[in-house]
């Protein structure tokens, strides 16, 4: 079951409840036919909602403010964006045209071809112009990522090995888009607290630390250097054997480290591979929305001291390096991932 919305009675502005309930009656669904089509629709997406009547309810009547991944998997259900919904207001870039992906028709002798327009259409659509960026660097990455699909559906082509670093503050989405990336070009996926969290745990308890301390010198000297130095030899392992690897970690320290990247660019380049940079951005309330809602441990002292750490985010600009900033404020980026992989769903169905 999902997590309950732990702040309901906040304000949220552009919240308009009674827009779900008139997509439900055009859908011509009643509550109960809702919620079986929403569980079906959130276990394709790998969502997780309980979506029975009163949940449904709640939402409708506007006393309860839906979830992360309730309001992800309502964008699946309507095939819709959270402003056509009245979650919130739409971005500056939302504000124009259709939100929604062009579905490819299913089996049509175009398939491969219209998803990959569906992709880069999606790509696009989430790539934040606003930043000060390399846009050549960030047009190849991404023509690699639909070149990869390509690939893949028509079993054959070789392409250069890629090492992708995905970025971002806690809760920004980075691990959700980069498993998205993974989705859509078969390249390796590592998560760095998939790969390192249980050490991490036992190490910092040998210290005689707190196993979830991630903001203490203990940590941040002691430890915090190993689990990257993990991360980082993964990747080499990976792109040794030419496997195409996305890698999802803060990368804040590293990032802000022109040298450090020089030195990773240098040393894949050395071995014919091409490294590319991916910064998620995202705003505070999101993040933090999302961090209460996955409820990990490893949070409590970011959420206990909430604006001493949000404090030391910066949110309007993307680390030097970067080579394509992605717009999930408001989780605008992950929404358009879910329907791109609905979107891929129903051409190869």
């Amino acid at each position: 079951m999902e997590r309950p919305d732990l702040s309901t009675t906040k304000e949220r502005t552009g919240w308009q409840p009674r827009i779900l309930r008139e997509r439900r009656e055009i859908h011509g669904l009643s509550l109960e036919a809702a919620g079986d089509k929403l569980r079906q629709v959130a276990q394709r997406g790998g969502l997780t909602v309980a979506a029975n009547f009163q949940t449904l309810w709640g939402h409708e009547s506007g006393s309860v403010y839906p979830g992360p991944h309730y309001r992800r998997a309502y964008c699946l259900l309507y095939e819709a964006t959270e402003p056509e919904l009245g979650f919130r207001l739409a971005l500056p870039a939302e504000e124009t045209g259709d939100l929604t992906l062009p579905l490819p028709s299913p089996l049509s002798p175009a398939a491969t071809e219209d998803a990959a327009n569906t992709i880069t259409s999606g790509l696009d659509r989430v790539s934040d112009q606003t930043q000060s960026q390399d846009p050549t660097a960030g047009d190849a990455l991404k023509a690699r990522v639909v070149s990869a699909w390509r690939g893949r559906a028509m079993s054959g082509s070789i392409a250069t090995t890629t090492l992708v670093l995905v970025g971002g503050y806690a809760g920004s989405g980075k691990t959700e888009f980069a498993r998205f990336l993974g989705d859509v070009s078969g390249w390796a996926f590592l998560d760095k607290d998939s790969l390192t969290r249980r050490l991490t745990e036992r190490l910092l308890v040998s210290l005689d630390g707190d196993p979830h301390d991630r903001h203490t010198d203990l940590y941040l000297k002691e430890v915090r250097p190993l689990e990257y130095k993990c991360l980082m030899d993964t990747a080499n392992d990976n792109i040794d054997c030419g496997i195409s690897t996305i890698l999802a970690a803060p990368f804040i320290a590293e990032l802000k480290d022109e040298a450090w990247l020089s030195r990773l660019t240098n040393r894949c380049k050395a071995k014919g591979v091409d490294v590319a940079v991916i910064w998620v951005r995202c705003d505070v309330d999101s993040m933090r929305e999302y961090i209460e809602f996955r409820d990990a441990p490893r949070d409590t002292w970011k959420l206990a001291n909430w604006d001493e750490y949000a404090s030391t985010l910066d949110t309007a600009s993307s680390p030097p390096g970067v080579h394509l900033t992605v717009d999930n404020r408001l989780g605008a980026a992950i929404s358009t991932a879910d329907q791109t992989r609905e979107a891929l769903r129903r051409v190869l169905s």
